[in-house]
């Protein structure tokens, strides 16, 4: 009888492994298409503690009158495991949101002009969220002209998203419950299904392949996104997190240490950066590198003829439909010139008679971009 102690106790320890292990960067864990498992394993985690835990409770006594002390710490050794497991790896005990959400204006800003935000403009109201605090948050929940908005990201994929948070027309909470091939992924509080965070496609649970409603976002430097949108607000640091933020103070510059967040410095590689633009079911992928030496792409996607542009900071950039195939633009001063037309970084024209439409784009890490668009072109 003693052996259904030693049964129960591996038992539950390779449980409790596993429940963790393919939805946390562990080695191996994000390179095989395990979610759907690792979902019946989350989904039915008491039943199987339950049962495992009763197996232990068969064996026990016989266990202890042959080895007091043996039991004891096969006992201990149980609990550590349940703890460590659950609470330092759960990914909701490693990353917490804002407790003091503050946004400010441009004048009480104290975020450095220099650093990179995700911005966005929604009826004439405009928010920036620095990377460098929303890297290590995952996701900020918030308001935009009278809309809830959930503002996310993921440094292991070094993308940002901004959605509406809204599950089945209603609002919805989200936690963080781990990642999938490298990717932040969310669970939602009603149907505990689980959501990617590089596109918001549910992908596993109740609600596999709904979509959360997606809002144009865009990524530059404060003192680009302030010169476009003077009258901005920026979120400011939550100094309860102060030591936090100062871990991925080098992330959005690329110099990052870590095997997860580093940049690689040649082009193509799984930690180069590309700018990603997604349209219908066509996508691709522009060389960050690249563009930094032609600051100015001409080229389609699809059959949409598209212009990505980085500005003269070498953060900023902005991506448009271009109105014909023909049409060259060339960019000047951070001016986008085109015959006798001149047009700002938000894609108006000086003169206010015409305007450029933005589309969305995306700076990503090059193993994030291809593994969720797989058909992707190269520019």
């Amino acid at each position: 009888m003693k052996n259904f102690f030693y049964i129960g106790i591996i038992s539950l320890i390779l449980f409790e492994f596993l429940n963790v292990y393919f939805i946390m960067p562990l080695p191996g864990s994000q390179r095989i298409r395990s979610i759907d498992f690792a979902y019946f394993l989350y989904t039915w985690r008491w039943a199987f503690r339950g049962v495992f835990s009763l197996i232990l409770l068969i064996g026990f006594l016989k266990a202890f009158q042959a080895s007091k002390w043996f039991t004891l710490a096969g006992i201990l050794l149980v609990l550590s495991t349940i703890y460590v497991f659950n609470f330092e790896m759960a990914a909701d005990t490693m990353f917490y949101q804002p407790k003091d959400l503050q946004m400010k204006n441009a004048q009480s800003n104290k975020v450095e002009k220099n650093r990179i935000i995700l911005g966005i403009e929604l009826n004439g109201e405009a928010k920036a969220y620095p990377i460098a605090l929303i890297a290590y948050h995952h996701q900020v929940l918030d308001t935009i002209a009278g809309k809830p908005i959930m503002v996310t990201y993921c440094s292991v994929c070094r993308t940002g998203r901004i959605f509406e948070p809204l599950v089945n027309g209603k609002s919805e909470k989200f936690r963080l419950v781990g990642m999938d091939h490298f990717n932040a992924m969310f669970e939602d509080a009603t149907t505990k299904s689980w959501w990617r965070q590089a596109n918001g496609e549910a992908i596993t649970g109740k609600l596999k392949g709904q979509m959360l409603p997606e809002l144009l976002s865009q990524q530059t430097s404060v003192e680009k996104w302030l010169a476009l949108h003077p009258n901005s607000l920026i979120m400011q640091p939550d100094f309860n997190f102060k030591t936090k933020y100062d871990s991925t103070a080098k992330y959005e510059s690329g110099k990052s240490k870590s095997d997860l967040t580093r940049t690689d410095s040649l082009s193509w590689k799984d930690k180069s950066w590309v700018v990603g633009i997604e349209l219908g079911k066509d996508s691709k992928a522009f060389d960050w590198l690249r563009l930094k030496r032609e600051r100015v792409i001409n080229d389609q996607v699809g059959n949409q003829p598209v212009l990505v542009v980085l500005a003269a900071d070498n953060k900023s950039f902005f991506a448009f439909e271009r109105p014909t195939k023909e049409a060259r633009f060339f960019i000047k001063n951070d001016t986008l010139n085109i015959d006798n037309k001149r047009f700002t970084l938000n894609g108006n024209s000086v003169d206010k008679s015409s305007s450029l439409k933005p589309i969305k784009a995306y700076q990503e890490f090059w193993h994030s971009w291809q593994t969720f668009h797989p058909a992707t072109k190269k520019y």
